[in-house]
């Protein structure tokens, strides 16, 4: 896993890591965890844990994870 954390998409903030949280994947039908990224702008940001190179996605519910 890499230990280097991205920037902010949407502002360019460095981000900080949120946790995980525990979702199905629709592409495999598997249970995968999504690491949650959170900037200073309050923007919530998540990728699948188990592939490091997937872009970030804006979470949709970014209220559930504060």
């Amino acid at each position: 896993m890499s230990t280097d954390a991205p920037v902010c998409p949407e502002c360019g903030a460095a981000m900080r890591a949120g946790g995980l949280a525990l979702c199905l994947r629709e592409d495999d039908g598997r249970r995968a965890c999504r690491a949650l990224w959170r900037c200073a702008g309050r923007h919530v940001w998540w990728r699948w844990a188990d592939r490091v190179d997937s872009p970030l996605e804006k979470c949709p519910v970014p209220g559930a994870f504060r």
